[in-house]
């Protein structure tokens, strides 16, 4: 490529990409008003064209050998073999690189192609020729420009390519690609022979990936985006390569690596001359799979095709896809205006009577696209174009089933949400709801059973994707529907002719809410497709932002509000919904509040049957998360959140974390770079911040979550994680200081205080290791007699009791019990690993597996206390729960301490408390952790980037003085907050008259005081300034203000966030000291405390 000329005013840096929905003029324009590039490159090759020497001398070996074989007539030879070498415009690689005895078995499978196709009285060569090696690959068949093929040797091809060679690429192993399209086979017919190219790159050394550190925030490592091109790229890439070539993609590598590798960056020129277009994407290798293939389809449909097209792969993990295109003949069918009206078709030699707009125009378009394919380029519903066979040799076109990727994308993101909410469960279940009685735990689980089938058995996914294909006339007026509302026109481009995005949505009359249920009624079949369509419509009507008209994006995301879910499946209507689709993953975030706080969780898929469990009910699975979040965060600002990760089998779990929180952040953060990331419609209107945390598959990623909101720009990078890790980023984990365990703790101790027990004569058994968070601390802080530990390695065990000096050495160096020292068993003891068979236990006992036996194992043992510090959730359920008692029925524990979230249902807690056993539910047992990360949060809300680096990050390894004082106070308050809920969770059941278990008291302690906080934000008792500052300075840790100051903390502290930190105080403290029947009175003698602490 020539160095780009600029015929529109210069822009530089993120500028200089892609621009839309903006349009720009040039001088080569058509003078009308067109999208045109900001660049314009001189009419060369951008490749150097390389010579083969010897080619003469291998012709002649070539002509030779044909001969030899005997297959062509004499007389015929030496005319295909020149025909072969000059007529078809196959480049000189091909004849450098393969074999004589190749080049013969091509020529004489040509001439049986023509010589099949003569005597099918046919004009379409069939060619086929291939050659794949370790090392790379050689694929030629015949082409037809700008046609997508659906059968024959084209059909597959580029699609075998990514699957072999790019999709697979690494820094360490990766293949380069050169394609171009030859001149025409034969003079009577316009094909032409497509050729690939694939050779193995030999990168450099690949660069080492910089963990997020002080200086990446302080801005001192600008140099890693600083690559020169020439130090990562392949040597043949480099001798090929003109020197303006390497300045183009030496821009683009530069922007890939400013973005951290994340969206696509596009960039395309004008060819000097002429109206060919020359189009560059880079984007991090890995990142996406089947786009080059995908790229094809596009192109084609908007009657396109290519006459070159290049992928790079550099050793710093990027991949560049240069392509060249032009424009085809391409007419278009006269469609009915009301359903399917638009002219998308570029000419390069216009038919009669045919229109459409120009190149100028579709380029854009198409660059706006490629973003939605780079995140969805396996899309079902962007179908192949359908060959029209009454022109022969002409471009095929369309079919009117055929949808544009714009409106493709929004069925794919359509088909996600029915699959989860339409409504499953329908009339008879309510009706048998009313019947039963949920309190009734037999009934319960008959109901959870029931619910279940119905989820499983009603709508399917493929049900489902048959219903959006059989009506795509309905697909296209939702879509409008949606894109009328969401999407971006540009003010700035009224005065010039609008994008062909725009331009459709004109071209289809929009129809209103009202209209469009007539309209799906009147047009469905059926009463299961009737209810996919008002899923999709429901969508529409709660969706309040979107990424998905921004021109670079990793994922799709779409926030909406909670009034969608139907109330008899979810009967707490959630604050707000995130749903993140991208083409190796799936995920959602739920938050119950405004302000509102929860881990990131990715569910694994052990097989094909466990992930398509896993696509059901990854929604329900993220809601009770929420929902149990939400009870846990009683005492806290932050209301309850979770969000939940669904990797594709065989997608890499990191990876699709990183595009799940950058297409988040997407609708968190307002758009500032056009051509990269722009405004968007936002119909809530109001700043959002979430706060993400730990949880399974993630404790790993928050570090890099946290640097990436910086990188993005977000000023709540600091408080957007908690679990960071303390010596880089300051964050306070929660295993180091034992912030879950202290509340778990504080529950045992009080159970003991109350029931007037000693410690050390208590027996007790325990789930959740020495290895792991919860069950080390547990084990470091308590000196009960253990009976029993299980975790992932299998079941320890000791009736005589089992060595607590071990234990603690394993707690220390979070080691799993099958390190216990086998000497320090009595002999009685044993220890029975999962990968044991056929073990006989010192009982005689015979354990024929060993991960069955610890599956069960919490079954199998006798203690005074049983503390599940880990293991699976509904561990114990209404199915299993009468296990726990023996023979004669007693239970095998009087005091249960749920410290593991979820570990029994809430049925089988019920039917423990009903039979006198103590049991205390996790939701307020284990909330240590959420009042650490709370804190944590506010660390990073209060304090400045300076002041947070100066004070919370360590310095040569240290914590500063600060740090260790704040965390003290953490630890502090989660005891003070575990013993408030305790005592009032004992008084409330030590009533006389009571008979509440406490189970249900927790529950309604929980929802109390979350009403109460609800209806306190709202109230106008926080815009009393002196009651205000009372409660902020108590609620506040006073480390944190000695340090800033309250008056500087009020400026600082987002108002939502100073609202929920003043009701939750209030509503806490005062639920705790009144209990749950506090009168208006109490609150109100109550209410005048607040402001003494200012006051003094």
């Amino acid at each position: 490529m020539s160095t780009p000329t600029n015929t529109v005013p210069s822009t530089t840096g993120a500028q200089a990409n892609l621009r839309v929905p903006g349009i720009y003029t040039s001088s080569s324009s058509s003078g009308k008003g067109s999208e045109s590039s900001l660049h314009v490159v001189k009419n060369v090759p951008g490749y150097k064209t390389p010579v083969f020497p010897a080619k003469e001398e291998q012709r002649v070996q070539v002509h030779q050998s044909v001969q030899t074989k005997g297959f062509l007539p004499q007389e015929l030879v030496k005319i295909e073999v020149d025909w072969f070498y000059d007529n078809l415009g196959i480049e000189e690689n091909y004849f450098a690189n393969e074999s004589v005895d190749a080049i013969t078995d091509h020529i004489i499978a040509l001439y049986a192609a023509k010589t099949l196709a003569y005597t099918k009285h046919s004009r379409e060569l069939v060619i086929d020729l291939e050659k794949i090696t370790e090392n790379g690959a050689m694929f030629i068949h015949t082409s037809s420009p700008g046609v997508t093929s659906t059968e024959g040797p084209g059909a597959t091809c580029e699609r075998r390519i990514d699957d072999m060679f790019l999709d697979v690429s690494t820094p360490e192993k990766a293949y380069r690609l050169e394609t171009y399209r030859s001149s025409g086979v034969t003079v009577a017919n316009t094909q032409s022979l497509r050729c690939y190219f694939v050779s193995k790159c030999s990168l450099p050394t690949p660069l080492a990936v910089a963990t997020p550190s002080v200086s990446d925030i302080q801005g001192k490592n600008q140099q890693q985006h600083q690559v020169d091109i020439r130090t990562v790229s392949d040597p043949v890439f480099l001798e090929k390569a003109s020197e303006n070539t390497l300045e183009i993609y030496q821009s683009v590598l530069s922007q890939v690596l400013s973005r951290d590798g994340f969206g696509p960056v596009i960039q395309f020129f004008e060819v000097e001359g002429t109206r060919e277009r020359r189009v560059v994407i880079g984007y991090k290798m890995g990142t996406t799979q089947h786009f080059f293939s995908a790229i094809s389809l596009l192109y084609h449909w908007y009657g396109l095709y290519s006459k070159r097209k290049y992928v790079e792969h550099f050793g710093c993990g990027v991949t560049i896809i240069c392509k060249s295109w032009r424009s085809r003949f391409f007419p278009r069918k006269s469609l009915d205006g009301a359903s399917f009206c638009f002219f998308i078709a570029l000419y390069l030699n216009p038919l009669p009577g045919a229109n459409a707009p120009p190149i100028e125009h579709s380029i854009h378009q198409i660059a706006k696209e490629a973003s939605l394919l780079y995140c969805l380029p396996d899309n079902p519903f962007f179908s192949n174009p359908t060959p029209t066979p009454n022109e022969p040799g002409y471009p095929t076109v369309p079919t009117e089933s055929t949808h544009a990727v714009q409106e493709a994308t929004y069925a794919y993101a359509g088909w996600i949400f029915a699959q989860h909410f339409c409504n499953r469960l329908g009339p008879a279940y309510q009706a048998l709801r009313n019947v039963l009685d949920e309190s009734n735990a037999g009934h319960a689980e008959v109901l959870n059973q029931i619910k279940k089938r119905f989820r499983e058995e009603t709508f399917t996914r493929q049900g489902i994707s048959e219903a959006i294909l059989a009506y795509p006339d309905l697909i296209r007026m939702l879509y409008v529907n949606f894109a009328m509302t969401h999407y971006p026109n540009d003010s700035s481009a009224t005065q010039l002719m609008p994008t062909l995005s725009y331009q459709r949505l004109k071209t289809v009359q929009p129809l209103t809410i009202a209209e469009l249920q007539e309209k799906i009624r009147k047009t469905v079949a059926n009463k299961h497709d009737l209810q996919v369509f008002e899923a999709l419509l429901t969508f529409n009507q709660h969706i309040l932002k979107t990424n998905f008209y921004q021109p670079t994006k990793v994922a799709i995301s779409f926030r909406l509000d909670g009034g969608f879910l139907p109330e008899i499946e979810y009967p707490t209507k959630p604050f707000g919904v995130f749903i993140v689709v991208g083409s190796d993953f799936r995920g959602f975030h739920v938050r119950f509040r405004d302000v509102a706080r929860g881990g990131i969780r990715i569910v694994r898929s052990r097989g094909r049957e466990n992930y398509s469990i896993n696509q059901r009910t990854l929604f329900d699975e993220n809601y009770a998360l929420a929902s149990t979040q939400a009870l846990k965060n009683k005492d806290i600002p932050e209301g309850g959140a979770k969000g939940t990760i669904l990797p594709s089998l065989g997608a890499n779990p990191r990876l699709c974390f990183e595009k799940y929180v950058d297409a988040v952040i997407d609708l968190l953060i307002p758009g500032s770079s056009p051509g990269i990331k722009e405004r968007l419609i936002d119909l809530y209107g109001k700043p959002e911040i979430l706060f993400f945390g730990p949880d399974e598959g993630t404790a790993d990623m928050m570090d890099w979550a946290a640097m990436h909101a910086h990188a993005r720009g977000a000023n709540w990078w600091k408080s957007f994680t908690t679990g960071k890790s303390a010596q880089k980023l300051g964050g306070i984990p929660h295993d180091t200081y034992g912030m879950t365990s202290l509340s778990v703790r504080q529950y045992v101790v009080g159970t003991y205080e109350n029931h007037n027990l000693v410690e050390s004569e208590i027996t007790k058994v325990q789930t959740g290791g020495p290895d792991g968070d919860l069950g080390s601390n547990e084990i470091l802080l308590s000196s009960e007699k253990y009976i029993a530990i299980i975790d992932g390695s299998g079941v320890l065990a000791d009736p005589n009791g089992l060595d607590h000096d071990e234990l603690v050495r394993l707690a220390r160096a979070r080691k799993m019990v099958s390190n216990f020292d086998r000497s320090k068993l009595s002999k009685d003891g044993y220890v029975v690993l999962v990968e044991d068979r056929d073990l006989t236990l010192p009982s005689g006992e015979v354990v024929p597996d060993g991960t069955d036996f610890r599956n069960s194992a919490h079954f199998r043992y006798k203690a005074d206390l049983f503390v599940p510090c880990g293991g699976r959730p509904e561990a114990v359920n209404i199915s299993n729960v009468a296990d726990l008692f023996d023979e004669d029925g007693k239970c095998h524990f009087k005091y249960i301490i749920e410290g593991a979230n979820l570990f029994m249902t809430q049925q089988a807690r019920l039917y423990l408390e009903k039979r006198g056993i103590v049991v205390f539910k996790d939701a307020s047992a284990n909330k240590g952790g959420v009042t650490s990360s709370s804190l944590e949060v506010l660390a990073g809300l209060g304090l400045s980037d300076q002041e947070y680096l100066d004070l919370m990050v360590f310095k040569d390894g240290k914590p500063s003085s600060f740090y260790q004082a704040y965390v003290k106070e953490i630890q502090a308050k989660i005891v003070d907050n575990a013993a408030l809920e305790y005592s009032c969770i004992w008084k409330e059941h030590s009533r006389p008259g009571s008979s509440k278990p406490r189970t249900i008291i927790s529950d309604e302690l929980s929802s109390t005081l979350n009403n109460l906080q609800a209806e306190l934000e709202s109230s106008d008792l926080f815009n009393d300034v002196a009651s205000r500052r009372g409660v902020l300075n108590r609620a506040i840790p006073q480390t944190l203000v000695k340090q800033v100051g309250l008056d500087v903390l009020m400026k600082r502290l987002p108002e939502p966030y100073q609202r929920a930190l003043f009701s939750s105080w209030v509503a806490a403290h005062f639920i705790y000291k009144y209990g749950v029947g506090g009168s208006n009175v109490d609150f109100f003698n109550f209410a005048r405390t607040l402001a003494q602490d200012d006051k003094q």
